[in-house]
């Protein structure tokens, strides 16, 4: 009866592969969980006239992506000189512990630079 690849002017095949695209790019994300289920959904909603002779359609596609995956960080809480709470982002792995970062130089355990090795070496 009808070809689904020019129903309204072709909307109906546009509208699923551009849902389509968005769960391809939405699996290809590194940062979401490869095995969630992903869905595409098409509605076509069909409403008739009094003289039940015209029906007015409309077409509606919408995807379900899976979410980013769940990312994990450590604050260390402590109170400030005035006795608020305050908390920094953990980056030594245990409170007080010192470690060499990414750059080489040696760092506190929030990653605030205490020796620049690099400017020693100067």
């Amino acid at each position: 009866m009808i070809d689904l690849n020019t129903f309204a002017d072709g909307a109906l095949s546009e509208r699923f592969n551009q849902e389509l695209q968005k769960i391809l790019e939405n699996i290809a994300d590194p940062n979401t969980d490869a095995s969630k289920k992903r869905k595409l959904t098409v509605t076509v909603t069909l409403k008739a006239d009094e003289k039940r002779d015209v029906v007015l359609s409309t077409v509606v596609a919408k995807s379900t992506l899976a979410p980013a995956k769940q990312i994990e960080a450590k604050l260390i809480m402590d109170l400030d000189n005035k006795g608020k709470v305050t908390g920094a982002e953990l980056k030594s792995g245990l409170k007080g512990q010192t470690f060499i970062d990414e750059e080489g130089d040696v760092s506190d355990d929030q990653g605030n630079k205490i020796i620049n090795l690099k400017q020693q070496t100067k």
